[in-house]
Formats: structure tokens, C-alpha cells, sequence
């Protein structure tokens, strides 16, 4: 049995990632950024966690459309706050 859960688990956490690859490659390219570049902006204000991984289980019911929206606006709403607290959240 807990193998069972051990692979269910894993298979988990490989569809998380690959809805956040997808995630950031479709906005990446709505953005006219590079995936790399979208990934580091990501990663500076904590959103790859917070965003893409915490809330997987609404943003994968998402049309791609909805999830480029929520990508961009929360990016951009992070980014607001990190650069009025001068760089640390």
C-alpha cells in the first residue's frame, strides 16, 4: 500500500511540474520574454511556490488563456510590492 501512495505521489508532483513548465512557457511567450527570463521574475518574488505549485488544483481547470492572465497579474502585482519594499518581501 504505501508504494501505492509513494507512486501516486510522485506522479503528483511530475504533473504539478509539468503544468508549471506549460504555464511558463505559454506566458513567457504571451510576454515576448524568454522562459528563463519569466522563471527568474518568478522566482524573485516567491510565485512559482505561491502560484503555481499552492494553487495548482484551481489553475489546472483553467482554460491556458486564464492561466496566462493569472500568471501575468499576480506578477505584476508582486513585482508592485517587491520593489515598494525595496527588493525583500
Amino acid at each position: 500500500m504505501q508504494k501505492l501512495n509513494d507512486l501516486s505521489m510522485a506522479q503528483s508532483t511530475i504533473t504539478q511540474a509539468q503544468f508549471t513548465a506549460l504555464a511558463i512557457g505559454a506566458t513567457a511567450k504571451d510576454m515576448g520574454i524568454t522562459a528563463t527570463e519569466l522563471y527568474n521574475r518568478l522566482k524573485r518574488v516567491g510565485l512559482i511556490r505561491r502560484l503555481l505549485i499552492d494553487c495548482y488544483d484551481v489553475l489546472h481547470t483553467e482554460s491556458i488563456n486564464g492561466v496566462i492572465w493569472n500568471v501575468k497579474d499576480a506578477l505584476k502585482n508582486w513585482e508592485t510590492i517587491f520593489s515598494e519594499k525595496g527588493g525583500s518581501l
